[in-house]
């Protein structure tokens, strides 16, 4: 199993699971809406409606159990980015993602919000005053712009960063889990779905499940050393 490809696919759940690290703008207020004009009153019907028929409850089919390993099969398959996201282990590590994004976007929102204050006082009062003050604050609030470009370019190579360490010790423990199902069902090739590019597969050929039970339970045997 090449562990590059097993990065691309959880750089993919990483990117579509994490928040950006860009601030969501304002939300503008909406147009008030016109009120619309009184309907006529209805005349009493004739008749009093029949109530309406209870909806028949829908039961929801059990749950179906997973389907058992093919006998003899010897190739399977298995999603990394779906171990990741429903790990234990890949859970922790997009948490440790998340919480750095969140500081960065609390760090770059109290930026932008000194900024604009400058700059609104430039605005307000500016006119009034004198040239050494004026452009003591203009001096200011370029340095303020040119500060707050340079942390969000250091903010997001931090960020990616962290989701290259998460990707790596994920990788790490997740190598051996698969090279040990491999020997227990006697498997002589194990896909990556996310980057094989299987269009089908028997269900019961996915070590999905099997990956992320090994995961939680800590089993995962020590990595092989390569000669």
């Amino acid at each position: 199993m090449k562990g590059s490809a097993v990065i691309a696919s959880l750089a993919l759940a990483l990117s579509v699971a994490a928040p950006s690290l860009a601030q969501t703008p304002a939300q503008q207020p909406k147009p008030a809406q016109p009120t619309p004009a009184p309907k006529p009153a209805q005349p009493p019907a004739t008749m009093p409606a029949q109530p309406a028929a209870p909806a028949p409850a829908v039961t929801a089919p059990p749950p179906q159990p997973p389907a058992p390993f093919p006998a003899g099969a010897k190739i399977a398959f298995f999603q990394p980015e779906v171990a990741f996201q429903n790990s234990t282990e890949g859970k922790a590590g997009l948490a440790r993602v998340q919480a750095l994004i969140t500081k960065k976007q609390n760090e770059v929102a109290e930026r932008t919000k000194q900024l604009q204050a400058n700059q609104q006082k430039l605005q307000t009062s500016g006119s009034v005053m004198n040239d050494s003050a004026r452009a003591q604050l203009e001096k200011e609030i370029e340095r303020q712009q040119k500060d707050g470009e340079r942390f969000q370019q250091d903010a997001q190579a931090e960020v990616q960063e962290l989701q290259q360490e998460v990707q790596n010790e994920f990788v790490k423990k997740l190598t051996p889990i698969i090279d040990q199902l491999a020997a227990e069902k006697g498997l002589q090739l194990v896909f990556n779905a996310g980057q094989s590019g299987i269009s089908w597969a028997a269900p019961g050929l996915d070590l999905t499940s099997d990956v992320i039970k090994k995961l939680d339970a800590g089993k995962a045997p020590a990595a092989t050393p390569k000669p």
